[in-house]
């Protein structure tokens, strides 16, 4: 799902980014007297962007002014909406856990991200762990990443995960639970010529 989000957003910023070259191109190159085609809105550098009669066109129909308002309003929205998700921290910067003596404390989620993957990374048969934490303060999720040995039994190393990293960081950090989601790849070693 995050690839797609990325692709629309590299999309939609390409094209704004053309469409607004584009425009601002051809205004300047009017204002330096290129001559533009016919149909083209401006025809030289002294010509407004909004003659008078455009401008009072629609002055006297009343829904000219709330269209064009919920329209701008609309669009506004959508760029707010854009930029917050771009914006947007995916990893869960801290984790707040609980101290027992009524205040809690506050863990830094790198700092649990890489004692985790460490650990996991001890598994029997994994070869590399990258752990993630997403969510809130209050209620992480972790996101494991693990490259297995060929040998390895995926059921096995899921199950040394849960039973040993994922339940000694729950229990180090004082959570109720910490949902995990793993994504497990083999190791493919290339054919070798044996002589």
């Amino acid at each position: 799902m995050r690839a797609v989000l990325r692709t629309v957003n590299r999309v939609l910023l390409a094209l704004v980014g053309l469409i607004l070259i584009a425009l601002g191109g051809s205004v300047l190159a009017v204002g330096y007297d290129v001559s533009p085609p016919s149909w083209w809105v401006h025809q030289g550098p002294h010509d407004v962007l909004l003659s008078d009669a455009e401008r009072t066109r629609w002055r006297d129909a009343g829904w000219w002014w709330p269209v064009v308002i919920a329209a701008l309003a609309l669009l506004l929205l959508l760029a707010l909406w854009w930029l917050v998700s771009v914006l947007r921290r995916r990893r869960l910067a801290e984790v707040l856990i609980d101290s027992g003596d009524g205040e809690g404390a506050v863990v830094r989620g790198r700092a649990l991200e890489d004692g985790l993957a460490e650990e996991a990374g001890r598994v029997d048969g994994v070869e590399r762990a990258r752990a993630r934490l997403l969510g809130r303060r209050g209620a992480p999720r972790a996101r494991l990443r693990l490259l297995l040995a060929p040998h390895v039994d995926p059921g096995t190393a899921l199950d040394d995960l849960t039973t040993g990293p994922l339940a000694h960081a729950r229990d180090s950090a004082g959570l109720d639970s910490l949902p995990a989601e793993v994504r497990l790849r083999g190791v493919k070693h290339g054919a070798e010529r044996v002589n």
